[in-house]
């Protein structure tokens, strides 16, 4: 079963957050028929570490409005996790999205297309 409409819902605006400020190589996962904590892994990357912890606020600044709450934020200096519950959000620098290449663990499950990636190749 996919993830549901709500969560494909926050997940774009969190991606669209994160476009705002300028992440790159995002990627919505959608673990909904493997996982039973989480339905989509958003991973985005950040060039440095105040970009980082720039793209991580205004996500939850953005799904604050439409009544999200992480129900946890954790990381170190070059990441950050955001947990929705159903949508995680992560936020890495190239090395350690490059060193845990959480693309390629999940390799096998669907990716959910985003509108803003999709907008952003149009152009």
């Amino acid at each position: 079963m996919p993830a549901s409409e709500h969560v494909r819902k926050i997940t774009q605006i969190a991606a669209r957050a994160i476009a705002e400020k300028h992440g790159t190589e995002m990627v919505a996962i959608d673990l909904s028929d493997q996982l039973v904590l989480s339905e989509v892994f958003l991973i985005a990357t950040g060039q440095n570490i105040p970009q980082v912890d720039a793209i991580a606020d205004f996500v939850e600044e953005k799904l604050r409005e439409v009544g999200e709450k992480p129900a946890r934020r954790e990381g170190g200096q070059e990441w950050i996790l955001l947990d929705y519950s159903d949508l995680v959000v992560h936020i890495q620098s190239s090395e350690l999205r490059r060193y845990y290449m959480l693309d390629r663990l999940w390799n096998d499950c669907p990716k959910i297309e985003l509108d803003v990636v999709r907008e952003e190749a149009a152009q």
